[in-house]
């Protein structure tokens, strides 16, 4: 009787300790998830407060530049710069959103480093893209369309319009034929406000995104030499490794953002 006893206590004793056991690690696990979380949610935060804080300093929502296309540009700029696609010393960003009218000035080239608006104006789209509004896009040859996508600067030459800039497209698929196609930043007489008077919209070019030969000169040499083109439009089967957010956790490891993130890990 008494060996049954005992045999019946351990048993309890075995059982509430396996129960124990069980408990603690569920907690544990449970508890692992939670910081985990937390800590993924503290990382995008990071970052969704960055992107606020330049896009709010340099009044892009006043000059026209949607938040979401910001901060996708910026998502590129730093998967572009963790990639050493960019030049180390590159702070500058372009945005192109062709989901706005030519008549609108559509580009925007901010300072992420001082927070600042540098420039503002318009540019224009490819023949084959539509006339006031660019609705079709294309990587082709002699497809006269504008592409979408991340492009990388490269050497400014002399061509048949002057003064212009070679583009790496990084999208594949989407710009990578930007080069043998002859896409380039390069001054355009159409794009002026005579010319919106004249025709309702900008002249267009053959896909390439044209300025004003008033700005040209000087958006060449803000953007030249390994910095960050990105062109955006709502096209639903756009897609881009650069979209990512992969280097958000080297991004929240350094102290004030952008200043350490372009010097030191990007």
């Amino acid at each position: 009787m008494k060996r049954r006893i005992w045999l019946a206590v351990t048993l309890l004793v075995i059982f509430s300790f396996a129960i124990i056991s069980s408990r603690s690690a569920t907690v544990k696990k449970a508890t692992s998830a939670i910081k985990v979380e937390d800590k993924a949610k503290n990382v995008n935060s990071a970052f969704s407060s960055y992107v606020t804080d330049i896009y709010q300093s340099a009044d892009l929502k006043m000059h026209g530049l949607d938040y979401d296309v910001f901060q996708k540009a910026v998502t590129g700029y730093f998967n572009l710069k963790q990639n050493k696609k960019l030049s180390k010393k590159s702070e500058v960003i372009t945005v192109i959103d062709f989901n706005k009218a030519s008549t609108v000035k559509r580009m925007w080239i901010v300072d992420l480093l001082k927070k600042e608006l540098v420039l503002n104006t318009w540019v224009a789209h490819g023949q084959g893209s539509g006339d006031n509004i660019a609705t079709q896009f294309s990587d082709d040859n002699n497809s006269h369309q504008s592409s979408l996508g991340f492009y990388v600067t490269n050497e400014v030459y002399y061509g048949k319009h002057g003064r212009s800039l070679k583009l790496d497209g990084m999208d594949a698929g989407f710009n990578t034929h930007a080069r043998e196609r002859a896409v380039v930043l390069h001054a355009a007489n159409y794009v002026c406000e005579n010319t919106i008077k004249q025709l309702g919209r900008l002249g267009r070019s053959h896909g390439c995104p044209a300025v004003s030969p008033e700005v040209s000169n000087k958006i060449i040499d803000l953007v030249k030499g390994k910095n960050m083109i990105y062109v955006n439009a709502n096209v639903s089967n756009y897609n881009s490794k650069y979209l990512n957010q992969d280097f958000l956790p080297n991004f929240a490891s350094q102290p004030d953002s952008a200043v350490q993130l372009t010097k030191a890990s990007f």
